[in-house]
């Protein structure tokens, strides 16, 4: 169990990671968006920590303050099921 839950801690933040820079990409470009609920969604299946790195390496989002309150508390809940996962 512990094995399943660490791959997908690593896929799930690198997802997390790739769309939430993807999404910074095409605001650049003035091209169609990631929607805010598929970041939060991607954040709430536990891939908080890729979106916050990913948030603030790329400066994206980091004005809106449901991103910056939002991602770190789904962060600590992700911290928290993982833990309780990984017992």
């Amino acid at each position: 169990m512990a094995q399943i839950v660490m791959l997908w801690f690593v896929v799930i933040n690198i997802i997390g990671y790739v769309v939430m820079s993807e999404d910074k990409n095409k605001a650049r470009k003035r091209r169609d968006r990631v929607p805010e609920k598929t970041l939060f969604l991607l954040a709430a299946m536990g891939g908080a920590l890729g979106v916050l790195i990913a948030m603030y390496r790329k400066r994206h989002k980091t004005r809106h303050m449901s991103f910056r309150i939002g991602i770190p508390l789904l962060l600590l809940l992700n911290v928290l099921l993982y833990g309780y996962f990984l017992q």
